[in-house]
């Protein structure tokens, strides 16, 4: 059983920056991808980055590009989630999840990928 627990959200002025946490109880070896997703009010989840545990390849929605960085540390245990230039329409529920089987037949970005999931961190932006 993989636990994924996120932290490092909050609220912030359009703008501004946040950085998003996500410790995992898996190591490097036992997740093929790892990514963030977010969820506002009314809305369908959205992949917003996932980045593979072999290294370098990474992954973006469009509407994020440019702003948000994600990335793992040394230890591939923490995944963490930059967000740069923060907007209003960056506000809601950022959900961190984990593809610890491998072999999907889905996209990076998509949830059906991924077998585990955190709680939730919520991001607010205020104009």
């Amino acid at each position: 059983q993989v636990q994924l627990v996120e932290s490092g959200g909050g609220s912030v002025q359009a703008g501004g920056s946040l950085r998003l946490s996500c410790a995992s109880s898996a190591y490097t070896t036992s997740w093929n991808y790892m990514a963030w997703f977010r969820q506002a009010p009314g809305k369908e989840r959205e992949g917003v980055a996932a980045i593979y545990g072999g290294g370098g390849i990474r992954h973006y929605a469009d509407s994020v590009k440019g702003r948000f960085t994600i990335s793992q540390d040394n230890a591939k245990i923490t995944v963490y989630l930059q967000m740069n230039s923060l907007k209003p329409e960056d506000s809601a529920m950022y959900y961190c999840a984990a593809d610890c089987l491998g072999g999907s037949r889905y996209r990076p970005l998509q949830a059906q990928r991924y077998d585990y999931w955190g709680q939730g961190t919520q991001v607010t932006v205020s104009s």
